[in-house]
């Protein structure tokens, strides 16, 4: 598709309503134009992580927010389980767009992230020009993701002076002279042990993802990318879901971190995809009645 210029990027807020009154969330904008695409980060990971997609995506043409939900990177992080699910995930990006008034967008996200774009589907189709699934955590992968998160909902609750201590120690390092991969990795334990502990429980004891038969009656187009050898993000999962929505399409990575180390190649299909569902005329179809 040849070089693009930079675009344009800009931090934002939004407040949103919640048990303790309104919380803050916080965004990144980048690019420009009525063409969406809304990111959203895995679990307790700051958007950064979807930082090089946003701006190859803006680079092209694309208006893209990369969001961090309640609980996530610079957005507020209240101690209370009730105030987190991929449920409550999903309003917040209906309210980033109704925030920048955007009436439709191409919803992706990783991960739980993943998941949370599948309950944006189901719950707000109209909202939704396309789909964009990156590794997302279903029937096969739950039992991996419960093996790490268990300890650390109870390392959180029962020893959190752990998670203090890695705070103390992490947040000093001065993230620009970091390779990026570790320099996230730092952001993401720069965190008290309340939050994360309520995060965790939060999407852990809720509904996790939209039932089968409600992914089977998404229509938006869908891309979905499965990653090879990665029990956390298992290929299966990513195969199972692109079978339940018609004609969505699998992407299968050639590495495990492909689209981490060598990213250009998924790159240009992601953004090729994004192009396509937010170009003027496309209109895709509502979920489906039972």
């Amino acid at each position: 598709m040849g070089r693009a210029a930079l675009a344009s990027e800009q931090v934002g807020q939004l407040f949103v309503e919640s048990r303790r009154g309104r919380d803050r969330l916080e965004y990144t904008e980048y690019g420009a134009g009525d063409a969406w695409v809304v990111l959203v980060p895995p679990l307790l990971v700051p958007r950064r992580v979807h930082a090089h997609t946003a701006r190859t995506l803006a680079a092209h043409g694309l208006h893209v927010l990369v969001l961090d939900p309640l609980g996530h990177g610079r957005s507020d992080r209240p101690a209370d389980p009730l105030s987190y699910s991929v449920s409550a995930f999903a309003a917040q990006v209906v309210a980033l767009l109704d925030h920048v008034g955007a009436a439709r967008a191409v919803v992706g996200g990783s991960a739980i992230g993943a998941n949370v774009a599948l309950e944006v589907a189901v719950t707000a189709p109209e909202r939704v020009a396309g789909l964009l699934l990156d590794g997302p955590v279903l029937d096969n992968a739950l039992g991996v993701q419960l093996g790490v998160l268990t300890p650390v909902l109870a390392t959180a609750r029962l020893a959190p002076l752990a998670i203090s201590a890695a705070r103390l120690v992490t947040r000093p390092v001065p993230r620009r002279v970091l390779p990026e991969w570790l320099a996230l990795g730092l952001d993401t334990l720069d965190v008290r042990p309340g939050p994360v502990a309520a995060a965790v429980h939060g999407v852990l004891f809720g509904r996790l993802a939209p039932a089968s038969a409600e992914r089977a009656a998404i229509t938006a187009p869908t891309l979905v990318l499965a990653r090879p050898a990665d029990p956390f993000h298992r290929a299966a999962d990513a195969a199972m879901v692109a079978a339940e929505i018609s004609g969505a399409t699998l992407e299968r990575a050639e590495a495990p971190l492909e689209w981490r180390r060598r990213p250009e190649r998924l790159d240009l299909v992601v953004t090729r995809f994004a192009r396509d569902c937010t170009r003027p005329g496309r209109r895709s179809r509502h979920t489906r009645s039972s």
